[in-house]
C-alpha cells in the first residue's frame, strides 16, 4: 500500500514538472514559439553574404581546375595526333624538291596517315601575326611547313629525323613529346593550385561560421544558461543553432552556387561568339569555355558541402562552449 501511494506521488510530481525544456517556457525565460536563436539578425545577414562569396570563389577555383584539365586533355590529345616538319631554305638547293622528296618519305612511313606540305602562300601566311600583312616576303629565307598527321600507331621519330636528313639535309621534325610533358606538368601544378585556393576558401568560411555562432550564443547567453541549469540537453541547444546556421549557409550557398553556375554559362557563350573574331585566342586555350555536366556538378557538391561544413561547425563549437559552461 506504501509503495502504491509513492508512486502515485511521483506521477503527480512529474505531472507537475514537464521535461526540461517545456519547463523553461513556462518559467517565462523562453516562450515556446520564440527561436533560441533569433532567424534574421545583422549577423545572420552578414553570414549568408560571407557563405554566398565562399561558396562562388570555391566554385570557380573548381571551375578553373576542371578547364585547365580538359584544354590540356584536348591540347595533348591533338599533339599526340600531329606533328610538323620544318624545310628551311638553304643556298645550292631547291627548296621545292627538297618539300616534295620530304613530303613523299614521310607518305610512306608507317603510322603516318598523311603528309602535306603546306604552299608558299600558306608559309607566309602564318607570319603574318608577327610581321603584319601586305608585306613582300621574297626576300626572306621563308621556312615550308609539311603538317604529319599520325595514325596513333607506334612511330620511331629518331630514325624519321635520320632519313630526312639524307633526302633533305635542311628538313627538322618537330617532337612534340617533350611540350607535350611540360604542358601536362604545368596543368597538373595549376589543378593543385586550384585545390589550394578551394581548401584555403573553405577553411576561412569555417573560421567566419565560428566566429559567428560564438557570437550568436553570446547574444543568447542568458537563455542558454537557463536552458542548461534547467536540464535541457547538450544536444537540443547544439541542434537549436545548428538548425540556424544550417538555414543561413545553405541560403548563402544557394545564392554563391547559383552565381557560379550563371557565371561559367555567360562565360560559354561569350566565348563561342567570339570564336570567329581575334579574340578568337580564347577558344582555342579554353575550347568552349564549358564545364560541362562534370562542373555544374561539381558546383553543386560544393555548395553542399559548404552547408554542411558551416552547420558541422557550428554543432561543433556549441559543444565545446556547453562543455566549457558545465
Amino acid at each position: 500500500m506504501n509503495d502504491m501511494t509513492d508512486d502515485m506521488q511521483r506521477d503527480a510530481m512529474n505531472a507537475d514538472f514537464p521535461p526540461a525544456e517545456t519547463r523553461v517556457s513556462l518559467l517565462g525565460a523562453r516562450p515556446a514559439e520564440t527561436p533560441l536563436v533569433p532567424p534574421e539578425t545583422i549577423a545572420g545577414r552578414a553570414l549568408v553574404f560571407v557563405v554566398a562569396i565562399m561558396t562562388f570563389l570555391a566554385a570557380l577555383a573548381m571551375g578553373g581546375a576542371i578547364l585547365v584539365s580538359q584544354a590540356s586533355a584536348d591540347w595533348r590529345s591533338a599533339v599526340s595526333r600531329e606533328t610538323t616538319v620544318q624545310v628551311m631554305p638553304a643556298p645550292g638547293r631547291n627548296i621545292e624538291t627538297d618539300v616534295g622528296a620530304a613530303q613523299e618519305l614521310l607518305a610512306d612511313t608507317p603510322g603516318v596517315a598523311e603528309a602535306r606540305a603546306m604552299s608558299k602562300a600558306e608559309s607566309e601566311k602564318l607570319l603574318e601575326p608577327w610581321l603584319g600583312g601586305g608585306l613582300n616576303l621574297d626576300d626572306l629565307a621563308v621556312p615550308r611547313m609539311i603538317v604529319v598527321k599520325l595514325s596513333g600507331a607506334p612511330i620511331d621519330l629518331v630514325d624519321i629525323q635520320a632519313r630526312l636528313s639524307r633526302v633533305a639535309p635542311t628538313a627538322t621534325l618537330d617532337d612534340h613529346r617533350m611540350w607535350s610533358e611540360r604542358l601536362a606538368r604545368m596543368a597538373n601544378a595549376l589543378v593543385m593550385v586550384a585545390i589550394l585556393l578551394l581548401a584555403l576558401v573553405l577553411t576561412a568560411m569555417t573560421v567566419a561560421v565560428y566566429f559567428a555562432t560564438r557570437g550568436a550564443m553570446a547574444g543568447a547567453k542568458d537563455i542558454i544558461e537557463v536552458l542548461h541549469f534547467t536540464g535541457a540537453t547538450d544536444g537540443y541547444i547544439s541542434r537549436e543553432f545548428q538548425r540556424h546556421v544550417l538555414g543561413l549557409s545553405t541560403r548563402g550557398a544557394m545564392i554563391g552556387g547559383g552565381l557560379a553556375g550563371a557565371f561559367f554559362y555567360l562565360a560559354g557563350l561569350f566565348s563561342r561568339r567570339l570564336t570567329a573574331s581575334p579574340g578568337g585566342q580564347v577558344e582555342a586555350l579554353f575550347g568552349s569555355f564549358s564545364i560541362g555536366w562534370l562542373g555544374y556538378f561539381a558546383i553543386a557538391i560544393i555548395a553542399l558541402a559548404s552547408a554542411a561544413i558551416a552547420g558541422l561547425t557550428s554543432r561543433i563549437v556549441v559543444f565545446h562552449r556547453l562543455r566549457n559552461l558545465s
